[in-house]
């Protein structure tokens, strides 16, 4: 089964902070857990495919490109969106089907948005989801706590399907890019 590993949003002033946006929580834990999908990936040739949010400092310098700490080959696929919906005009779904690929391991930031769509969209679109669920993060809210709120993403988006295909939730030290999907028909 053809798969790829889909990072989004994993910007430099998105995971760190700036003055307009306040850093994810635990993104030491985060970066560190990325790196090592990511590694595993490459170990078994799973393409790597980053988004990139043109909202996260204006689309322009250090500050909106994928944070320095990640593992990130001039041969990785990237795909700038301007939308929460890493799908929607980028040119990523074509990608994937062109590659014949039926599954998507997913991190990355801000869980309660970009995440979250992600996963219900390649759903709808014929993908099983595997999301990774201590390899996103998100902020602190007036409302609810950051670790709140993946850990209710985690719990929610687990067995959500589409009738055909779903998304499952496991976690980095998983065997990630060995769907058990099927297991669950």
């Amino acid at each position: 089964m053809k798969q790829g590993l889909l990072i989004i949003d994993t910007q430099k002033d998105l995971v760190d902070g700036s003055e307009v946006e306040e850093g994810v929580v635990d993104k030491q834990r985060l970066l560190g857990n990325i790196n090592h999908l990511i590694k595993k990936a490459r170990e078994l040739g799973v393409p790597v495919l980053f988004i990139r949010d043109k909202d996260v400092a204006n689309g322009e310098g250090d500050g909106f490109e994928v944070h320095p700490s990640l593992w990130r080959e001039q041969s990785d696929i990237v795909f700038d969106k301007e939308a929460t919906n890493a799908f929607y005009q980028t040119g990523l779904l074509q990608h994937i089907k062109e590659n014949d690929m039926q599954h998507l391991v997913i991190a990355g930031c801000k869980t309660e948005h970009c995440i979250d769509t992600a996963v219900r969209t390649a759903t709808v679109n014929g993908l099983d989801v595997t999301l990774v669920g201590d390899a996103h993060s998100t902020s602190n809210t007036k409302y609810l706590a950051a670790q709140q709120i993946v850990d209710h993403h985690n719990h929610a988006l687990h067995g959500h399907y589409n009738v055909d295909h779903f998304s499952i939730v496991r976690e980095t030290q998983e065997e990630v890019f060995t769907p058990t999907h099927h297991m669950y028909r």
